[in-house]
């Protein structure tokens, strides 16, 4: 089974694990501007850790659909005395950077992270995969298209289960042609996709293990599930939790969202399932 190098931490993922979301970003679509304050950040994190989080994405760059653009210089500003500070008060931590920039992947290593999540999967920055076999980090790559500003205009696929198949296939091999060992990817649920897409490829998701890496599943709150339900991100929990279910029942490896309680209960009610089968 999979388990991925985070600087020297072997992470087994043989059992599913939790990725907890801190976006300190002014305007994500859940919880954009909630945790401004270093005391703020340090709270809710030290809270998705003690509720047993492998993983913690920080992301200062918003990607919602219709996302403005920050600077790189930024971006970094937002989001290095964050990583410092939480290496500096949780010494174990594994923090993941979601960023699609080379440069801020590189200093966010170098100042302690050990992850880099990118939306774009090498896309929007052509020196993020030789970057990525520099510093021989888990590479987690998303598939969107187009980009943040235009994504769900009008996402259109003859099949989106084959293309993102194929999609990550070259992906995959070009990372291995620079010798990156740990990659994982992510389909990009609401990245680019309709509802139709987005739950094709949630019934379909089993069929990206034929890839033979890791996957991450990102649904977390996510439009995909209030919309049809006709609520809000804030009352979107239980409908989390059932896609959640599902992902980890097709195969997910890794659950990236911002109730950690929760989706351990998940993968745990999952794991008896599979060991009693």
């Amino acid at each position: 089974m999979y388990s991925i190098n985070c600087k020297g931490n072997l992470v087994d993922l043989s059992s599913p694990k939790v990725m907890g979301i801190l976006n300190i970003t002014p305007n994500s679509f859940f919880d954009g501007g909630k945790y401004s304050s270093e005391k703020e950040i340090i709270k809710h994190v030290e809270k998705m850790l003690l509720e047993d989080a492998t993983f913690i994405d920080i992301g200062a760059y918003s990607s919602k659909p219709g996302a403005k653009p920050i600077s790189e210089k930024e971006e970094l500003e937002r989001i290095l005395p964050i990583i410092k500070t939480l290496v500096k008060t949780f010494p174990k931590i594994i923090i993941s950077i979601d960023t699609f920039r080379s440069e801020v992947a590189k200093q966010c290593v170098l100042n302690g992270a050990a992850i880099i999540n990118d939306i774009s999967a090498g896309s929007l920055d052509k020196n993020m995969f030789r970057t990525i076999a520099e510093l021989q980090v888990p590479y987690i790559i998303m598939h969107m298209q187009g980009i943040p500003v235009n994504m769900q205009l009008n996402p259109t696929y003859d099949n989106v289960v084959q293309e993102l198949l194929f999609y990550f296939s070259n992906k995959i091999a070009q990372l291995r042609k620079l010798g990156v060992n740990d990659i994982i990817t992510d389909v990009g649920f609401g990245f680019g996709k309709s509802l139709s897409h987005n739950y094709q490829l949630l019934k379909h998701l089993e069929l990206f293990k034929n890839l033979e890496v890791p996957s991450l599943v990102g649904i977390s709150r996510k439009s995909m599930l209030y919309k049809p339900l006709e609520i809000n991100p804030e009352s979107a929990l239980n409908a989390t939790t059932s896609a959640n279910t599902i992902a980890l029942l097709n195969g997910a490896n890794i659950l990236r969202v911002h109730d950690v309680k929760e989706a351990k209960e998940c993968i745990k009610i999952v794991n008896l399932l599979k060991e009693n089968s």
